[in-house]
């Protein structure tokens, strides 16, 4: 007889459903996400690290997962893993396949998270909860395996997460170089996916991934261009790497890119402010509007914050603007090489859109290399 679980949330509901994956409490953000698929993906995709995670498509793990993740990111470039492990705190679905049908399927949805330690809950109406979401905005939430516990024993039982710490959790440990080809960028790593990694060696680029709290200077002298990654939490929590990308990178005058959290951390480096969104962009089909062509594009996203547009010093520029809320979804300087857009061009899981903006940054690059 399968296990009752309960979800506590801030505002004294209680949800309840049936356990699966690990038999543990946690605490964490409930966020949503409104893809169709690309589980695997986004349950491993570092920006997610101290939330627990609401899919609101009825079923899945339908497909399985694949064998472990290879211990070098780039042994397989279509590697559906997006870092080495699940990031997130606990998982929240209606439905789960206990029988999953796909030829790469060597493992559960279930086993997965139970063979990594984190709690699901299954038979919860998702997108009620995402609604109720939605209207009251993120909340702090509590998953309890004992039916009789209280909101006092889910927060004294449940393992939560320092938001300030989580970057240093997710960032590579030390200096890791990828061989691609003669131009080197270097990437400050937030909490990169290992997408984005793969998306510069596919085009024939060595990367430096560098921990954001490593000293930039010789990595910046020694690459031709620099990529800020995603990651989870406040940017504001890394004003210490804001003041680097302020004082070291953009000293350089070297070709500067930001992805997700990377657009936000440049925003802040270039004097602009960020603000916390009421319940975020977490899904892969996020429509937005380049402000210099008018071209739209379907995007995949994953962020909290965003860059607000007033902010912004008169040499910079909003670039890509949300056509669902009007928030920003990318900047530009007017006077140096340096952008960054909110959503993510190596999407993994979702569309293919807005891969170009590799190619454009690499371009830039390449002109401006000695």
């Amino acid at each position: 007889m399968s296990q009752v679980m309960k979800l506590h949330l801030e505002d004294e509901s209680i949800i309840e459903g049936r356990a699966f994956g690990a038999r543990r409490e946690v605490s964490g953000e409930v966020v949503f996400n409104t893809g169709m698929s690309g589980y695997v993906e986004t349950l491993t995709d570092p920006s997610y690290r101290g939330q627990i995670l609401v899919l609101t498509y009825p079923l899945q793990g339908n497909y399985g997962v694949p064998k472990a993740r290879a211990a070098e990111p780039l042994a397989e470039l279509h590697d559906r893993f997006e870092s080495g492990k699940i990031q997130v705190q606990g998982l929240v679905v209606l439905r789960h396949a206990k029988n999953p049908s796909h030829w790469a399927c060597a493992r559960t949805l279930g086993q997965w998270l139970e063979s990594e330690g984190v709690p699901a809950i299954e038979a919860v109406d998702t997108r009620a909860l995402t609604r109720k979401l939605r209207e009251r905005g993120t909340m702090v939430g509590h998953l309890v395996s004992d039916k009789r516990a209280t909101l006092a024993d889910a927060k004294s039982a449940g393992e939560s997460v320092v938001m300030a710490e989580v970057c240093a959790s997710v960032a590579v440990p030390e200096v890791v170089r990828y061989e691609g080809g003669p131009m080197k960028v270097l990437v400050v790593d937030t909490g990169a996916k290992d997408s984005i990694i793969r998306s510069l060696v596919a085009r024939g680029v060595s990367v430096v991934r560098v921990p954001f709290y490593k000293d930039l200077r010789p990595f910046v002298a020694e690459c031709d261009g620099v990529l800020l990654s995603n990651g989870p939490g406040d940017p504001k929590d890394m004003m210490a790497t804001v003041e680097q990308i302020r004082n070291v990178v953009f000293a350089s005058e070297k070709p500067v890119f930001g992805v997700c959290m990377g657009n936000q951390l440049l925003g802040l480096a270039a004097g602009g402010d960020t603000v916390k969104l009421k319940y975020g962009h977490r899904s892969q089909n996020q429509p937005v509007q380049d402000l210099l062509t008018r071209r739209c594009y379907v995007t995949s996203q994953n962020h909290g914050y965003v860059v607000r547009d007033d902010s912004l010093p008169r040499d910079w520029e909003p670039w890509f603007v949300n056509v669902n809320d009007g928030s920003n979804e990318g900047i530009r300087c007017r006077a140096r090489p340096w952008s960054s857009v909110q959503f993510h061009p190596e999407a993994a899981p979702g569309p293919e859109d807005a891969a170009f903006l590799f190619d454009d940054f690499l371009r830039l690059v390449g002109s401006t290399r000695v």
